[in-house]
């Protein structure tokens, strides 16, 4: 990511190097007789067509109103648009930010708004997205280890990995980051487009800000003059009112049934009638009520502002605290990480398919070949693999108070919370001389 210092590396990193310790890749657990007959290039294709191909296949054949529900949603509201005259953010509020339309309009009109085709439609477009991501991948030094990786993450993570309009932060995360190397600017305009779909990609400008040597003309500039070019071709179709409405549209949101913060309320429900488990029909999601759960969302609403404003303080000391300062690319992506799981920790709501956000730091962490992230990746494939099996296979147990399936949800979120402290203390903690060098080696 950082080949170059006058780019985004910072100053005054460690002397010497050594070379890193190689982290186990997933191919080595393949059958020795597969690795021997074919190149890894070809594995890693071969993976990600049959994971898509599977994906796809649940989603638009097997169990579509399982898996794909939300794209009769998202079919909906571009089908009153141009047979109505109804747009989301041009005509009414809407929860989503206006960049959301393109891929449901592009979906829509070029594949159709029957369900069966539009959610064939929808997957292809992942899939062409994601393979443009893993080809990026495939392209840095530990490209094959970080491609496969997120291959078996999307696979762990299951059809909500494509069949959620979160399906297209993994890619666009993931090809931001890689561009952060040698073009800044592309890199802040490829997250500033994800953040005008679904608001996380530009968490990830926080680290970058912090990283690159000249933040406001390669970062906030570009970031800027996308934005306000996006608000004025908004504004000029009438839609200045409501083109923000995404930022306010679920503030009066509950406590959501999937979210960290529900966790013990879900335990006690196993054993007490005090706490409920409802659905919520005006924004499709069930939430858990019971004693203290306003005061929790009120406080969760205040810490989550706190808790992003605390990583930033953390992501600026450690750019160039001490002797051994963070490199950029470990400073990045270790940043980027921590960001994302602040969000997700301490987030009142907490949806399966936001587990793809996870997806981006870990693979192009791998792909840099930077050392140290192989425990975190292994950790990212159980949360994903859990996240799975809570959504679809189970989720009916846990809206039912089922002892088991209410368990395996929380021993997700427990996971979150261990990656989320081992992140966070990853960041605090100043590296040994041997990981320095390591870091250093590997930008």
């Amino acid at each position: 990511m950082v080949a170059g210092r006058d780019r985004t590396h910072i100053e005054g990193t460690y002397p010497g190097q050594v070379p890193p310790h190689p982290e186990v890749t997933l191919l080595s657990y393949l059958p020795s007789r597969l690795t021997s007959r074919f190149e890894p290039r070809t594995i890693v294709w071969f993976a990600f067509a049959l994971v898509h191909a599977w994906i796809a296949l649940c989603g638009v054949v097997l169990m579509p109103d399982r898996v794909f529900w939300d794209l009769s949603l998202y079919r909906a509201w571009v089908w009153y648009g141009v047979n109505v005259g109804t747009w989301p953010v041009f005509t009414t509020t809407w929860v989503y930010p206006v960049g959301a339309m393109v891929p449901m309009l592009l979906v829509g009109e070029l594949a159709g708004y029957n369900d069966r085709t539009f959610g064939l439609g929808w997957a292809v477009l992942v899939t062409l997205l994601n393979a443009v991501a893993v080809r990026a991948l495939l392209r840095r030094k530990g490209g094959i280890n970080g491609a496969f990786w997120f291959i078996v993450f999307l696979a762990a993570l299951g059809p909500v990995a494509v069949g959620r309009l979160d399906a297209f932060v993994a890619p666009l995360c993931i090809l931001g980051l890689l561009e952060l190397e040698k073009r800044p600017r592309v890199a802040a305009l490829l997250l500033t487009v994800g953040a005008w779909i679904k608001v996380a990609p530009g968490a990830l400008l926080l680290p970058i800000v912090l990283a690159v040597k000249r933040p406001v003309k390669d970062v906030i500039a570009p970031a800027a003059i996308l934005s306000t070019a996006i608000v004025a071709f908004v504004a000029l179709l009438g839609g200045a009112g409501h083109v923000a409405s995404f930022l306010f549209e679920q503030g009066d949101r509950g406590l959501q049934l999937e979210s960290v913060g529900a966790s013990p309320w879900l335990l006690v429900g196993l054993v007490s009638s005090a706490v409920s488990r409802m659905y919520n029909s005006q924004i499709i999601t069930y939430e858990v009520h019971g004693p203290g759960v306003p005061t929790l969302v009120t406080v969760l609403d205040i810490v989550f502002g706190l808790a992003l404003l605390v990583v930033v303080w953390l992501l600026w000391r450690r750019r160039s605290a001490g002797p051994q300062p963070l490199p950029a690319s470990e400073l990045v992506v270790r940043g980027s990480l921590l960001v994302v799981l602040t969000m997700l920790v301490t987030n009142k709501v907490l949806s399966p398919q936001y587990i793809t956000w996870l997806a981006a730091p870990v693979a192009v962490a791998l792909a840099l070949g930077l050392p140290h992230w192989g425990r975190t990746a292994r950790w990212m494939l159980g949360i994903a693999l859990a996240t799975q099996v809570i959504f679809p296979w189970v989720y009916g147990g846990i809206i039912g108070g089922g002892v088991l399936q209410t368990l395996v949800l929380v021993g997700r979120n427990a996971a979150l919370v261990i990656v989320w402290l081992g992140t966070a203390r990853r960041l605090v903690r100043a590296p040994s001389v041997v990981e320095a060098r390591e870091l250093v080696h590997a930008a």
